[in-house]
């Protein structure tokens, strides 16, 4: 072995960078992928990230758990295909592309046409693909860049045309209309999960409109209240709820008969007298929290609900299908089966009036009642008066072409001269704005082909069930809920740069044809296809299976949702069923995912919800769901505000393996929110890696020794010799070897990377201060040249095990020292993430261990007394007694670890003491917090009955384990029993010192005598 320098010199961020050198020069991952390649596979899916931005805390964090589990997975024989994956298609990728050419219409990317524009997205979707190489190389994850799958490829996009034949097949895709948050910014549908981004406070118009019932003997009118003025020229419906009772009351000012449920009368507005607001209606300011949608929102209160006299009290279910005056006539020809009450439970009469006007094209509610209703059909066309520019269509001639929310003022004006404004006013609340653009959300009809999730919803939780989630809660919580929950799948967007929907329809719709591969298109159609994107294959047409007369069949111009396009790569990625038949279906479902917890409702979701469809399976067998990574004041760490230190910052001064440790042990990798703080960085080299650093010196510098005295060089011996050593620190180091190995493969195959950390910890803590601090004269040669090497052959095989335990954690360090370390071994591996990984070999001392383990709380207990006194250790005391009920305990301490005990502490006798009641009076107090709510009012009586034993009740009470008190059996954690140290009759308070602690529910009591 090579000489080391001092820990304070010693580089680590340095030293990686030399050992990325020797994995490019030796080709390491290659060449251990090689030597697994015919092991059993262990199949990985690794989610893609966007390479339109860079890498962050996130990604850092979730590549570390990634590359922690897949090395372990290869160090056991197992072989594991790492690919990198890119999400290439989408909003993100266009956004780019609409600031960068000005674009702000759908209208403006036809004019420049699809082609340039998709192209364009082509050009920037691998912007940011070196940084991604350099920061995920740096931080020490193998994974393959240069054979990666990037979701635009057309081997990847046909795999997605199989999957969509394969629901078609099952009879889990229809098209029909689904109302989402729509960004008219956009021009494109959002999911949910995008519409909760970004909320902001604003201020709405909050109105209150009147719908008069035809026929009513009293003129009544229903009265709905709403904050989007905008969706009222759509109005087809108004919804009770047909539970409720409602009541018909007149404004004894006006003399206006409303409607409204009976527990919201008081939210009628009252009149102001002259001089107050014009034509009877009330203005108001309201202030509320936030909501979407208006028929939950609170109107401010009416200021004199007796201003109204009730006329009648009305059943819900009296007013269903009673007949109303539209607002608007630009959907008359719906009033054979619209303008009418509707009934559904979702109406409630804690908020609003009772009454929601429904507008179907843009309420998810409003959707769903009115085809309930029979008002709209779900297979037939919805008219959506709001274009993809959020701008009324030439059906509504008022307000065509006009913004919807600029046109609020003008919509409740009309609405006011129509006389048919009960109030107007304004409210604050939170409102979806779209991420990406900044312009608020539309919730609006859109024509979307879906997957019927909902059909198949029982299945997706039976498997659930069959999968294993850390931390589990997550699982059957969080993900549990969503999928009780779920909703058909809404998988087309009306957008450019995607993967083509591969529906071909007829021009009378009649005919329509899924293709499921590019060899089916071709020969339908007669063209060459070498690109699936729209303008690549948009102008190929099939003819008609009827014959010519019923002409072709084109394109739909949908593409799918990029959530499809990743829920699919267990597919995809591998060109199955084109290609690696067998491999995927070998090994399906996959061994493991890993990503963070948002993923629980986007990819964990959508890989489930696809392989559940397709093979009546889960996707994956394990997965590992990470919380989130936070600036160090608990905030989202935000570029702008700069409230963190850059990922290449913190790895070039501390390096890699320590910014993977630190994040591995935090709550972070069970689900919980990290608040990253650099200075723990630095805590994970001072803790554990120059400690470690500095066993491993002392092992190369008393090596090399060896040699300089002459002596042959270091071998280490065998480790089968190693294991009759009669020396107990050996013995014990070995036994506690052998434990870190089980430790970490029990937690490692339970998937529980966050508990590793604090047990290496404490291991190579107890590797420097007990068996290097306790061995220096054995390793140093000063107890003869044999035993010499004994202790440093039991060293070496230490750190080796180690380091291979810890390679997968700490690829760099472990690489460093392994590297030295097999200098005096020859046939070793080149690189230590070839080795196997460490096996539990069963020989463990737990015994040794136990009693090695009492001997440091003896010692500490020691240190605490001197300490205290201000002895220093150079001070020799006369004696130490040490008092225990145990037997095995006393002999452990005056045995044979009695030498380290009396060297350590400077001690020159060690008195064993077997009878805690010579130094110590016992004294019994309840557990209040056991008993109180057990006992009740009886817990005075018991607790004074308690306190009253004596020492020898105490004892009895201990051997027993129970007792009954007050008719009250009350058992070992019910009673606190203290002990408290007294001194011998004939010892000076200053010639003694005591200090405590609990071995097994007894008290040990350490006593050390001065030397005066």
């Amino acid at each position: 072995m090579e000489e080391v320098c001092d820990g304070k010199d010693f580089s680590f961020p340095r030293q990686e960078e030399e050992i990325l050198k020797l994995w490019e020069r030796i080709d390491a991952f290659k060449t251990q992928l090689h030597l697994t390649e015919n092991k059993p596979e262990y199949v990985f899916y690794d989610g893609p990230p966007f390479a339109t931005g860079l890498p962050h805390y996130g990604h850092i964090l979730a590549g570390t758990i990634k590359d922690i589990v897949t090395r372990y997975q290869s160090m056991n024989g197992r072989h594991v295909t790492r690919r990198f994956g890119w999400d290439c298609h989408g909003v993100p990728v266009e956004h780019e592309i609409d600031k960068k050419l000005g674009i702000t219409t759908r209208d403006q990317v036809l004019q420049m046409g699809i082609d340039r524009y998709n192209e364009e997205c082509r050009s920037i979707v691998t912007m940011y693909v070196a940084e991604w190489e350099k920061v995920v190389t740096r931080v020490g994850r193998w994974i393959d860049f240069r054979n990666d799958y990037k979701t635009m490829d057309p081997n990847y996009m046909e795999s997605l045309w199989w999957v969509f034949s394969q629901l078609w097949e099952k009879g889990l895709v229809y098209r029909g209309f689904k109302v989402t948050p729509y960004s008219s910014g956009l021009k494109t549908a959002l999911s949910n999960f995008e519409a909760g981004l970004d909320y902001r406070d604003v201020s709405d118009p909050a109105i209150m409109v009147s719908f008069p019932l035809i026929g009513d003997p009293h003129g009544g009118a229903l009265v709905a209240w709403t904050t989007t003025p905008w969706t009222l020229p759509s109005n087809l419906a108004l919804c009770i709820n047909a539970n409720l009772t409602y009541v018909k009351a007149r404004d004894k000012t006006s003399g206006s008969v409303y409607i409204v449920a009976e527990s919201r009368l008081s939210q009628l507005p009252s009149k102001k007298p002259k001089g107050g607001a014009a034509d009877g209606v009330e203005s108001s300011k309201i202030s509320t929290s936030k909501s979407k949608e208006a028929a939950n929102e609170k109107p401010r209160k009416g200021a004199d609900a007796g201003q109204y006299e009730v006329l009648e009290k009305i059943q819900g279910t009296s007013l269903l299908g009673l007949k109303y005056v539209p607002l608007f006539d630009y959907f008359s020809d719906y009033s054979d089966v619209a303008f009418k009450v509707v009934g559904d439970s979702y109406v409630t009469d804690d908020s609003g009036t009772g009454v929601v006007h429904c507008a179907p094209a843009f309420g998810e509610d409003d959707y769903r009642v009115c085809i309930a209703s029979n008002i709209i059909q779900k297979d037939v066309n919805l008219v959506v008066a709001v274009d993809s520019d959020g701008c009324f269509t030439e059906r509504i001639v008022d307000f065509k072409g006009r913004y919807v929310k600029d046109a609020d003022k003008d919509i409740i004006t009309a609405v006011k001269a129509k006389g048919r404004l009960v109030s107007s006013g304004s409210m604050v609340h939170s409102y979806p704005f779209c991420w990406r653009s900044g312009t608020p959300l539309l919730y609006r009809a859109v024509p979307s082909w879906f997957i019927a999730v909902e059909n198949i919803k029982e299945k997706l939780i039976e498997c659930n069930k069959q999968t294993y989630w850390v931390p589990d809660y997550v699982k059957e919580k969080r993900f549990h809920n969503w999928l009780e929950n779920a909703r058909d799948w809404a998988v087309s967007r009306s957008r450019f740069w995607g993967t083509p929907l591969p529906i071909w329809i007829s021009e009378d719709g009649q005919e329509i044809v899924i293709i499921d591969s590019i060899s089916k298109l071709e020969k339908l159609s007669g063209v060459k296809v070498t690109d699936l994107h729209r303008h690549k294959i948009d102008h190929i047409t099939i003819p008609s299976s009827r014959g010519p007369s019923y002409g072709t069949l084109r394109r739909v111009e949908d593409v799918f949702d990029c959530w499809f396009e990743s829920g699919s790569m267990p597919y995809a990625y591998i060109h199955y069923p084109f290609e690696n038949v067998a491999l995927f279906e070998n090994n399906f479902p996959g061994h493991f995912v890993a990503e963070g917890l948002d993923q629980t409702r986007g990819w964990f979701y959508t890989l489930m919800v696809l392989s559940t469809a397709l093979f009546g399976k889960p996707a994956f067998q394990n997965l590992i769901c990470n919380g989130l990574v936070l600036a160090e004041d608990g905030k989202k760490m935000s570029k702008s505000l700069r409230n963190f230190p850059p990922p290449m910052e913190v790895i070039d001064e501390y390096g890699a393996d320590a910014l993977r440790l630190y994040i591995v042990n935090s709550p972070v990798v069970h689900g919980e929110p990290m608040r990253f703080k650099k200075e723990g960085t630095f805590g994970v080299v001072k803790d554990v890696f120059l400690p470690w650093y500095n066993a491993y010196r002392f092992l190369v510098q008393n090596a090399k020794r060896l040699e300089i005295e002459g002596l042959a060089p270091f071998v280490p011996v065998d480790i089968s010799k190693l294991q009759l050593s009669t020396n107990v620190l050996d013995q014990w180091i070995n036994s506690a070897t052998e434990s870190l190995v089980q430790f970490v493969r029990r937690e490692m195959d339970a998937y529980r990377l966050y508990t590793v950390v604090p047990y290496l910890l404490k291991f190579i803590n107890n590797l420097t201060n007990i068996y290097v601090r306790f061995n220096r004269k054995r390793l140093k040669g000063r107890t003869g040249e044999e035993d010499c090497r004994v202790s440093l052959s039991t060293l070496y095989h230490v750190l080796l095990n180690t380091c291979k335990v810890m390679a997968p954690f700490t690829p760099f360090f472990t690489e460093v020292l392994f590297q030295n370390l097999r200098k005096v071994v020859n046939g070793s591996e080149e690189s230590i993430h070839y080795c196997s990984y460490p096996t539990a070999l069963g020989k463990r001392e737990e015994r040794i261990e136990q009693s090695v383990s009492r001997m440091m709380t003896i010692i500490d207990l020691g240190r605490n007394i001197r300490e205290r006194h201000n002895k220093p250790i150079k001070t020799p005391l006369r004696e130490m007694i040490v008092v225990h009920p145990s037997t095995d305990f006393l002999e452990d301490i005056t045995g044979k670890l009695k030498e380290y005990v009396v060297e350590e502490l400077n001690i020159r006798s060690v008195v064993p003491c077997n009878d805690p009641l010579k130094y110590a009076g016992l004294r019994a107090e309840p557990n209040f917090n056991a008993l109180g709510k057990r006992l009740g009012k009886s817990m005075g009586a018991v607790a004074k009955e308690v306190k009253s034993m004596s020492q020898a009740d105490i004892l009895a009470f201990e051997g027993s384990g129970e007792s009954i008190f007050c008719g009250h059996t009350l058992k070992l954690g019910d009673i606190k029993v203290l002990r408290e140290f007294k001194r011998p009759v004939d010892v000076k308070e200053n010639e003694i010192d005591k200090e405590d602690n609990n071995f097994s529910s007894q008290i040990s009591t350490l006593e050390l005598y001065s030397n005066c």
